[in-house]
């Protein structure tokens, strides 16, 4: 029995069947959650530095949880294109498709699943396309972090600057008393050292913010790679490679060479009727250059097509030989 469940799961297992982001977005929640762990094991901590400069703070907090829900959100938009395409592989449509919506309407308007090799690559470089720019906002805001981490430490330290400036100017050691001049070296300093807390937790957040924020931006990416890869895996089971053969064939076919020939014919006739004009004549003359060129490679493409097509007539006459030499050899073997 385990051997009959074992091959059924092989036999109905589909090698083109797109696979759920879900494993991606659990990694998601799974990294949030030890974050989360540890900012309630710190708490203490984290609230002592966010209140040292609690705007900057705030703003690097918005600026984490925005990222945090467009991360999610490049992520979850994929199970929406994943249900579709595996459901227009079954036949059966079910959603309908946001990211693969100029796929469906170029499969809609073929009337067979095959599609040319210039359709599948224009179709893949157009979702690569949406799929790559969906990050930016994620990746700016990445760097946004980094910047304002690196804005408060600034801050915060132009700030200690003035402030020991000040306190070096208000103490008066011609006085004599020491704990006065002490007691005024303390209440100087209270205001520097405030200055750097704002530094150090401003660059503590934004810093720690982008080490968040970089981890789900790069299980975003994997999960549209994996996703773009499967793709790219079934269009090509669907892709006719023969169209573009045919279409070289046809147009050999149809006498397109000759007609070339003959229009670079005209163009030489015309670079002689326009001699008077130095500019005319020389378009002219690169025209035709070009014209004559691209004839050559035609007649240079016809030529390897016939080459081709001998070398698969000599290759079906030699079978067919072989094929009659044995079909004799077990006549005369029956005979004997």
């Amino acid at each position: 029995m385990s051997f009959l469940r074992n091959f059924s799961s092989k036999a109905d297992y589909d090698p083109y069947k797109l696979s759920s982001p879900r494993v991606f977005l659990l990694s998601m929640l799974i990294f949030l959650a030890i974050v989360a762990f540890i900012a309630a094991i710190l708490t203490r901590q984290i609230t002592s530095a966010f209140s040292t400069n609690p705007g900057l703070n705030g703003l690097i907090a918005g600026v984490l949880f925005v990222g945090i829900l467009l991360a999610f959100g490049q992520v979850t938009r994929l199970f929406r294109e994943v249900r579709w395409v595996n459901s227009f592989r079954a036949g059966s449509e079910t959603t309908e498709p946001v990211l693969l919506a100029p796929m469906k309407v170029l499969l809609s308007r073929s009337s067979t699943m095959a599609l040319s090799t210039n359709s599948m690559r224009t179709m893949l470089d157009s979702i690569a396309t949406r799929l790559d720019e969906s990050r930016d906002i994620t990746r700016y805001l990445t760097g946004l972090l980094v910047f304002l981490g690196l804005l408060g430490t600034f801050w915060g330290l132009l700030g200690t600057i003035g402030s020991i400036g000040e306190t070096i100017q208000s103490l008066d050691a011609g006085t004599g008393d020491t704990a006065a001049v002490l007691d005024a070296l303390k209440a100087g300093l209270s205001a520097p050292l405030s200055g750097m807390g704002t530094a150090f937790s401003s660059s503590l957040f934004g810093l720690a913010g982008s080490l968040v924020l970089g981890f789900l931006d790069l299980q975003a990416g994997r999960a549209q790679t994996r996703f773009y890869t499967e793709l790219e895996n079934w269009l090509s089971s669907v892709t006719d490679l023969s169209s573009d053969i045919a279409v070289s064939s046809d147009l050999a076919r149809s006498g397109a060479a000759d007609e070339i020939k003959v229009l670079g014919e005209r163009l030489h006739a015309l670079q002689e009727h326009a001699g008077a004009n130095p500019r005319v004549a020389t378009a002219m003359a690169n025209l035709a250059d070009g014209i004559s060129g691209l004839v050559k490679n035609m007649r240079n493409e016809q030529q390897i097509m016939r080459d081709w097509v001998e070398a698969q007539s000599q290759e079906q006459r030699a079978l067919r030989a072989t094929l009659d030499r044995i079909a004799e050899a077990l006549k005369h073997r029956e005979l004997n």
